[in-house]
């Protein structure tokens, strides 16, 4: 009995050191949350799903400027040299001319269908789709690391049993040695004992490069150099829920309605159904209207300014008294001076205004064709959207049906590892006061320590088995 106490003081002094170990230490534990954020900020698709959806929104905003009017200005200099038309006068000359024309012009769709009207819609839709599937992509990402991270805490168990298993293996080598050099046990029992040791010392590098292997998953997860030092704050499992109280049925509804992927889904099925509108618009008439303001310059142009005036004989005469009288008129006198720019630029304007009808009578099918193309793409949305629904029914079944196993598998190794933990102990017992051999010994460690770490990786797969089935109800909390 002083042996059995002894032996279960020493057990349970070495399990809290373990558990210690890497909590005492200067490594900084990072929380579900915090790897969750960084494998979110820094992940490539993260970032190419969020540059989409910008390029989403961009074309949402061109979409609701295209119902706005146009702007647009012309600016031309030039010169001519030799004959050429006088843009002033437009008339011919034949010299070195410098002109310039300027002109502002304005348009704006009146009615064309309602093409910019649901292309807004289905410019508006597919962004807002677009942002569910950075959300989408956004849960896949916290899913892996939900996963990695329990992998980490998995391996981390399954290491500190592996090294708890070591060192009681240890102290039995220990005190068999003692026996040994005394001549009081057989050579076998301690060689046994020691290859025992080994086999224990085997699976602590095993756990350590398993546990290693998942510190590097989660490190590449939220795309940070690996460090072997990397630590993982641990979660609570005392209390875990045996029984999960909602059906494959509850949940799938419960899905449809939270899950990003079924909403992208969706949305672009409405999206898909405003394209086939923006299509048949095309068959409609466009009514437009149009407005500019033009004006021009040239270096040729002149006008004629008044000198003064002057009596001449006109070359005609009158006959008086038989007498030929020559007729005096009066000519003015001009001097010719360039128009400026400023002047020119105010009386060579001129504005106009005018309402255009454009009906699509013949167009090569164009219509006709797009129309059926974009019913095309609402039927393949469709159908996109309800093979997301059927996978996503088959999945929960799935995972319903994992969470199911495992929870099963959980509460049987649970007793087992009760059961074969009192084996042990007796065994214990019996071979350390001689009454069984170190081989009956060893079979007892042996099956306590693999009922062991069965029933911790089963409990951490049963904990994600959880977690997906909360995602699935749109309530995962980290």
């Amino acid at each position: 009995m002083k042996e059995r106490i002894i032996a279960g003081i020493v057990y349970l002094v070495l399990f809290s050191q373990l558990q210690a170990i890497g909590q005492t230490g200067n490594e900084r534990r990072l929380t579900l949350k915090q790897c969750v954020d960084a494998a979110i900020n820094n992940n490539l698709q993260v970032r190419q799903g969020d540059l989409q959806m910008q390029t989403s929104a961009v074309s949402l905003k061109q979409a609701k400027s295209n119902v706005l009017p146009d702007l647009f200005g012309n600016l031309g200099h030039g010169f001519n040299q030799g004959r050429s038309i006088d843009p002033f006068t437009n008339s011919y000359i034949n010299q070195q001319i410098l002109f310039a024309s300027y002109s502002l012009g304005s348009s704006v769709v009146l009615f064309n269908g309602f093409q910019l009207k649901n292309l807004i819609k289905q410019n508006s839709l597919s962004y807002e789709a677009n942002k569910m599937d950075l959300q989408q992509i956004k849960d896949n990402v916290t899913l892996n690391v939900i996963l990695a991270y329990v992998q980490i805490l998995n391996n981390e168990e399954q290491f500190q049993q592996s090294l708890i298993s070591a060192e009681v293996t240890r102290k039995q080598v220990q005190r068999l040695t003692v026996m040994h050099d005394a001549g009081a046990i057989p050579p076998a029992q301690l060689y046994d004992l020691r290859g025992q040791l080994a086999t224990d010392e085997l699976t602590i590098v095993n756990n350590r490069n398993v546990l290693n292997a998942a510190r590097l998953s989660l490190a590449q997860l939220m795309n940070v150099p690996f460090a072997s030092s990397l630590a993982v704050e641990r979660v609570s499992v005392d209390s875990l829920a045996l029984q999960y109280n909602t059906d494959p049925k509850a949940l799938y509804e419960a899905s449809v309605r939270q899950l990003a992927i079924v909403k992208a889904a969706e949305l672009r099925t409405q999206s898909a159904t405003k394209g086939v509108q923006v299509a048949k618009g095309i068959a409609y008439p466009t009514v437009g209207l149009n407005g500019s303001f033009n004006t021009n310059y040239s270096n040729a142009a002149t006008r004629d300014i008044f000198v003064n005036s002057q009596e001449i004989a006109s070359g005609d005469y009158v006959s008086v008294g038989g007498s030929k009288v020559p007729v005096i008129t009066t000519r003015p006198t001009f001097t010719s001076q360039k128009i400026g720019y400023g002047d020119q630029f105010n009386n060579n304007y001129n504005t106009s205004l005018f309402l255009s009808i454009q009906v699509p009578i013949l167009n090569r099918s164009r219509a006709k064709n797009r129309i059926a193309l974009a019913k095309i793409d609402l039927k393949n949305a469709q159908v996109v959207a309800e093979t997301v629904k059927t996978q996503l029914s088959q999945n929960i079944e799935e995972a319903y049906f994992n969470m199911t196993a495992a929870s099963e598998k959980y509460q049987v190794l649970q007793r087992q590892v009760d059961d074969f933990s009192e084996s042990y102990r007796t065994a214990e017992v019996r071979f350390n006061a001689g009454a069984i051999n170190q081989i009956d010994y060893l079979i007892a460690k042996n099956n306590v320590d693999r009922a062991r770490a069965n029933s911790i990786s089963t409990r951490y797969d049963y904990i994600f088995r959880l977690k997906i089935l909360d995602y699935y109800q749109g309530r995962l909390s980290l």
